[in-house]
């Protein structure tokens, strides 16, 4: 093992601008700038702790590796820079970040949505922690689905096998759970799912119950009770107990969700 050779820059500000310097492996203790613009500027594997860079513009720079704590960077934008495996902590950024700095491997573009997504509630940006995690779920999609499916040499190599086939299953499960409530973000795509459901009784009931396959009155008619049923306040006699059960199951199921969606919105305010 060697020393990392890490320099410690404290109580220091940028006072003019900064064009293509390397301050790669440093650590950043109460430095700060404002209005300036930093032009190809490496920091990779910097630390930055408790700075304050305001309106500063960060133009084609490199913070791959970077860490930020306890920072203000409002204001400031981040145009064709890198961040990937960069990780932020009780930072005030503007969640513009997310739309901009995303790295381009969908396994690293997750994980700088998760963990913006974690600075964004430490500081309680509810509207930033919901665009965090609209693009976490994507990536995580696009992921898990290039996992199983994508030759890229990466994938192969380090998917084979049995571990291709779960990552098959997981993004089965992922669009399945997408579809159904937008895997916990989507109170629109459960609502959806609930109508598909009574579509779906309604159509159980007219051809195998009511045995009156042709009718589209009664398709129209079984549709408007359907909310009754699904609720028990009607309880047809015809129903079979099994019949029964499994409507009181999902009627569980679907509020049970609807709650899990209520709450993660509403826990993040």
């Amino acid at each position: 093992m060697i020393e990392s050779e890490r320099e410690i820059i404290k109580d220091k500000i940028f006072n003019e601008n900064v064009n293509e310097e390397n301050y790669s492996i440093k650590t950043f203790i109460r430095v700060g700038s404002k209005n300036k613009v930093f032009k190809k500027v490496d920091f990779h594997h910097s630390y930055f702790d408790n700075c304050y860079f305001r309106n500063c513009v960060f133009d084609s720079c490199n913070f791959n590796g970077a860490k930020f704590n306890s920072s203000i960077l409002t204001g400031s934008s981040f145009d064709g820079c890198k961040f990937d495996y960069a990780t932020f902590d009780r930072t005030f950024v503007d969640r513009e970040i997310i739309q901009t700095g995303c790295p381009g491997w969908e396994n690293v573009k997750l994980k700088f949505a998760r963990t913006l997504r974690t600075n964004f509630d430490s500081i309680g940006d509810t509207e930033g922690a919901n665009d965090a995690i609209l693009i976490e779920l994507e990536a995580t999609k696009s992921h898990y689905k290039k996992a199983w499916k994508s030759n890229e040499s990466y994938y192969r190599k380090k998917y084979k096998g049995w571990d291709r086939a779960k990552m098959f299953f997981k993004w089965l499960r992922f669009i399945v759970l997408e579809f159904i409530w937008g895997n916990g973000e989507s109170l629109g795509k459960l609502v959806r799912s609930v109508i598909l459901l009574w579509l779906i009784m309604t159509i159980y009931e007219v051809i195998w119950i009511r045995d009156d396959p042709f009718s589209l009155k009664y398709y129209l008619n079984t549709f408007r009770k359907m909310p009754q049923i699904f609720l028990s306040i009607a309880t047809p006699s015809e129903y079979s107990d099994f019949y029964k059960s499994l409507i009181y199951a999902l009627r569980l199921i679907a509020f049970g969700l609807f709650i899990s969606v209520l709450i993660k919105r509403y826990n993040r305010r």
